[in-house]
């Protein structure tokens, strides 16, 4: 079976996302901290449901540093479509080195101001990794239905904190060229290089 890298936020979205690819995919997720800005709680959120899915590794990224550089170097307004792209392309660093063919992801179209169709087709464009988004047309409902259907629903609710950095009023379109622009303001590589360097990877008996 052929690999695919799933980011695993710890929301209800993703893990659902990764439920069903799993019969298309042997999944290895991947999760981007915000410790020690937020709490272990976190990151064990995750690790229950990385289990509970019965996935067989998980590589635990620490991307404070990542995003706190987006925020000293970059227009705030577009912080979310930034950590999108870098969130890819770590995930694209580490299909590479697993093997790994795609990238998956709980994405919908219009949930939040990332998922717009200007900023999916501006992240997209920034990414050399096929992306599956298997609940992109999904309403929220529909996907709370089948989590609490596979038991993820209870592990992932709860407040998010994915926003810890962000801006009150985000950019909901964007143009593919400008955002270049924005990562050229800094070596996000370097960042990542780091970031990566530094991960966790646990390994599910």
């Amino acid at each position: 079976m052929e690999k695919g890298v799933a980011l695993l936020s710890g929301g209800i979205d993703s893990p659902v996302a990764i439920h069903m690819m799993q019969n298309r995919l042997d999944v290895i997720a991947a999760h981007f901290h915000q410790e020690p800005l937020a709490d272990k709680k976190e990151v064990e959120k995750v690790k229950e449901l990385v289990k509970h899915l019965g996935l067989k590794k998980v590589y635990l990224i620490p991307f404070v540093p990542v995003l706190k550089a987006l925020v000293d170097k970059c227009d705030h307004k577009n912080y979310f479509i930034l950590q999108k792209i870098l969130m890819f392309k770590s995930a694209s660093i580490i299909a590479k080195k697993e093997g790994a063919k795609a990238l998956i992801t709980g994405e919908n179209l219009g949930q939040v101001s990332s998922q717009t169709l200007s900023n999916l087709k501006t992240i997209s464009l920034h990414v050399d990794c096929e992306i599956f988004r298997p609940l992109l047309t999904f309403d929220k409902q529909e996907i709370i239905n089948i989590a609490k259907k596979i038991e993820t629903y209870e592990i992932s609710k709860g407040p998010e904190i994915c926003n810890l950095l962000g801006p009150k009023s985000p950019a909901t379109k964007s143009k593919p060229e400008l955002i270049t622009k924005e990562l050229e303001r800094f070596d996000y590589a370097t960042f990542l290089e780091e970031a990566l360097n530094n991960a966790d990877i646990i390994k599910i008996k």
